[in-house]
């Protein structure tokens, strides 16, 4: 089976982070950002003409907040129109709009794809009139043939992510110090950028843990730290799907994270690949971490080989086939 694919932007993007198939044409709606509150009926007109130019019959919006525009440009039309959630339900980023579109998109959206079974209960419970087949579908591991057994020799927790409150690394190095107190071996690196930087180092220090936890930029070569890696840490307040779970599934790594508004619970069954930590709990994600570092390696073994078993449920092929039949 295949399919005629164009991307649509509403502005025009001089550079993309991922290599397109060069068959894929994009289009954009104007050629520099402009106010879509100012610019909303122009738009609504160029996506209803984009669609009867190109005879689109499947619209998929990467975000729901895009129903908004989309919803009323297919007026009239027999469409297969999907709404992409790539946030979670609960999460709205303080921009009402797009809690407007949610709704719109219920009602007449044909599907919702969302990126986990919890956020399809989210939308079952937020909205009471859904007319639109909601569907979870996950992302895609990016990561294939990784040769990789990680070892409880490297006494080392990996977190990777951008350093702003949303990641929730204060509650990490929180934990850790509690960790600290009873362990003298194992490091914790962080790596990513961002505006807390500054904050989360000072806690550390104040905390008498610098020595303990180890700060990295953010890099393309992150494969080396999954590699001397023993468990991967996910502190967030809220996900929509952590796509850092999935690399480290990849690596091997079982995961110690935060039961958060989604995607942890999809991806981590609680001591068979992993912890699953009461959300937001310093207490228990400092004990989740003990029970971690003082495993056996029988135990720890074990429940690397039930992460490595895990990856096929998010491999490529099998997220495809759940694609192509709402498609």
């Amino acid at each position: 089976m295949g399919f005629n694919v164009r991307i649509l932007s509403f502005v025009q993007v001089n550079k993309v982070s991922f290599q397109l198939d060069n068959d894929i044409p994009v289009h954009n709606l104007y050629p520099k950002k402009v106010s879509m509150k100012l610019h909303y009926l122009s738009a609504v007109r160029k996506i209803r003409n984009f669609v009867n130019v190109y005879e689109i019959d499947c619209l998929i919006c990467v975000d729901s907040i895009l129903c908004a525009f989309t919803i009323p440009a297919l007026i009239g039309k027999k469409i297969n129109h999907i709404c992409w959630e790539h946030f979670n339900f609960n999460v709205d980023l303080g921009v009402f709009f797009r809690s407007f579109a949610r709704k719109l998109a219920a009602k007449y959206c044909t599907t919702i794809v969302t990126l986990t079974n919890r956020d399809k209960e989210l939308w079952q419970r937020g909205i009471s009139n859904i007319h639109a087949n909601i569907v979870p579908i996950p992302n895609p591991n990016p990561l294939k043939n990784i040769n990789n057994r990680p070892h409880l020799s490297d006494k080392t927790i990996l977190s990777i992510g951008r350093l702003t409150y949303q990641k929730g690394f204060d509650l990490l190095i929180t934990a850790w110090a509690e960790v600290c107190k009873s362990n003298s071996a194992w490091k914790l690196k962080i790596i990513g950028n961002g505006e807390d930087e500054t904050k989360l180092k000072q806690l550390a220090q104040d905390l008498e843990i610098s020595d303990r936890v180890i700060f990295f930029p953010s890099t393309s070569e992150i494969d080396k730290y999954y590699c001397n890696s023993s468990f991967y840490c996910l502190s967030s307040r809220f996900e929509g799907f952590p796509m850092v779970l999935l690399e480290a599934q990849a690596f091997g790594l079982p995961i110690i994270a935060f039961n958060c508004d989604t995607g942890p619970s999809d991806l981590v069954v609680h001591k068979e690949n992993g912890f699953l930590v009461e959300n937001g709990s310093i207490n228990d994600l400092a004990e989740k971490l003990l029970e971690a570092l003082n495993l056996s390696e029988i135990d720890y073994g074990k429940l690397s080989s039930n992460t490595l078993e895990m990856r096929n449920k998010f491999s490529s092929e099998n997220v495809i086939l759940k694609w192509i039949e709402v498609l």
